[in-house]
């Protein structure tokens, strides 16, 4: 028999042993309404109005879609991973080699492109575990780079100095801005999607495990966690997550460059969306890809090629200014107090 108790702030219905419940004060749900509405209007408006916008919304989702996954494995790890590019770089280039050289439909490379993510993301699982501190950060920085030496190497695979070309689009439309506005509802239904899974499993049992080890591994493992298990686990879904994006890239742009997402600079974008965001909560993602591809748009507009300079500069400042480890979630959180949520501590 279905028992359905409805209390102050949520209902709760319950059925053979299980039990769901679901929030229904405003707090709790009002802020996310409003978000989604505008995620789903703002592409359709800027359409009409400006086009570039859209294209610029691509890139926020996108970047924000890269940084959601590196949150989940850094509560998970208890570490910052600082080649997350790497799996882009990944995902990319085997979307791109299937759909050029066996002629795959975006559909089919896309399972073959997590996979392939997800057995690298094995392969460098270990490091997770021995790597720590400062090697924890040289290794995984090195990823990317030796990659990007491997495109090179290999570039008649590759193509490394100019990258791939004719991967089958994600779609096409008939036009250059009906594909932008196809482009930005896909890229923000990844992004939302990515979202929920994060969120439910930090909000789950087995995010509690996560937190555990996130704030003393010692303790975690006095109380019978599997650290190891739970570290790899992690690193390993994470990481087939910001494959996806890079398996988006390739067959949105029709075009993939290890150039392009494999050096310093992009993974510089995607940390700073990470920290500038706010690294406490994983909303903050979304927050921080939103503000750094606009702002990016913005000052190339303004300052042209002067935007490389001003634009790190910026960043940096605002890392300073910001509360510190909460970033722009931060400034919402002092509003909303009592929307709480742990902070999520890094082990140096």
């Amino acid at each position: 028999m279905v028992d359905i108790e409805i209390k102050r702030d949520r209902i709760v219905i319950r059925w053979k042993g299980k039990k769901w419940d679901w929030m229904i004060e405003p707090r709790y749900w009002r802020n996310s309404i409003y978000w989604t509405i505008a995620l789903i209007l703002f592409p359709a408006l800027a359409y009409f109005f400006s086009p570039g916008l859209v294209n610029t919304m691509v890139s926020a989702n996108i970047y924000a879609a890269i940084a959601i996954p590196l949150a989940l494995m850094t509560v998970g790890t208890g570490r910052i991973n600082f080649g997350p590019n790497f799996y882009v770089g990944v995902g990319g280039y085997v979307a791109a080699l299937l759909s050029i050289h066996m002629g795959l439909s975006p559909w089919l490379t896309l399972p073959l492109a997590v996979l392939m993510s997800a057995f690298f993301a094995l392969l460098f699982s270990p490091l997770v575990i021995m790597a720590k501190g400062l090697y924890y950060v040289l290794l995984t920085l090195l990823l990317p780079l030796v990659f990007l030496e491997i495109t090179f190497i290999y570039t008649g695979l590759f193509k490394g100095d100019v990258g791939l070309f004719g991967i089958e689009l994600l779609f096409d439309l008939g036009g250059a801005k009906l594909n932008f506005l196809a482009a930005a509802y896909v890229s923000a239904a990844i992004m939302v999607l990515f979202l929920l899974i994060t969120n439910k499993i930090l909000k789950s049992r087995y995010g509690l495990i996560m937190a555990a080890i996130n704030d003393d591994e010692e303790v975690a493992h006095g109380i019978g966690v599997n650290i190891n298990k739970v570290k790899v686990l992690t690193f390993v879904g994470a990481s087939a997550m910001i494959g996806v994006m890079g398996w988006f890239m390739a067959h949105y742009f029709g075009t993939f460059s290890g150039i392009t997402y494999l050096p310093m600079t992009y993974m510089l974008k995607i940390l700073l969306v990470f920290m500038v965001g706010g690294r406490a909560q994983v909303f903050g993602c979304v927050a921080g890809g939103y503000f750094v591809a606009f702002l990016e748009e913005f000052l190339i507009r303004v300052m042209g090629d002067f935007q490389a300079v001003a634009f790190p500069i910026i960043l940096l400042i605002l890392l300073f200014v910001l509360p510190r480890g909460e970033g722009l979630f931060g400034l919402y959180r002092k509003r909303h107090y009592r929307e709480y949520m742990p902070q999520i501590h890094v082990r140096r």
